[in-house]
């Protein structure tokens, strides 16, 4: 009985809690209109963000394999890229794929990386076979002393 009591009361607090935080956190009305428009104070001499595309991203994929352009993907244009693939596994041209054709890049990258020819690899060599990811691009920001327009003009001369 003591801990349903215990457990009740402890509910009750967080949920004072929680009310007295929501009420702190609250924005307040007057507060905001006291602050000054941000977008006053933006130059004229500013370019207007691009505008992003209408096209949603499926949209984009359907016209990827839409090859004829007639609105409709047939069993074939869905295929082709699993052809395209399948065509650069098999080696011998021969319309089957082997094991052998199936690991050929990996068997490839386990020759290159058994230095010793051993026949195994250790753990330089093995660390050797790590996957190389390409670089995520990073974004050009202006300094943050530097005005956005300036950065664009330093950008446009260098």
């Amino acid at each position: 009985m003591r801990r349903i009591f215990l457990l009740g009361l402890g509910c009750l607090a967080l949920i004072g809690l929680g009310f007295a935080l929501s009420q702190y956190m609250a924005p307040d009305a007057t507060a905001s209109a006291a602050q000054p428009q941000i977008l006053d104070s933006v130059p004229d001499d500013v370019p207007s963000p691009p505008q992003a595309d209408e096209r949603t991203k499926e949209m984009r994929r359907f016209d990827r394999y839409d090859a004829d352009g007639d609105g409709r993907i047939a069993r074939m244009e869905f295929l082709a890229s699993r052809q395209k693939a399948f065509a650069r596994l098999d080696l011998d041209h021969n319309g089957g794929l082997s094991f052998a054709e199936y690991a050929a890049k990996a068997t490839d990258k386990y020759l290159k990386a058994d230095k010793g020819k051993s026949q195994s690899l250790d753990r330089a060599e093995f660390a050797a076979t790590k996957p190389v990811r390409k670089a995520r691009p990073t974004a050009k920001c202006p300094p943050g002393d530097q005005p956005a327009s300036a950065a664009l003009v330093d950008a446009a001369e260098g």
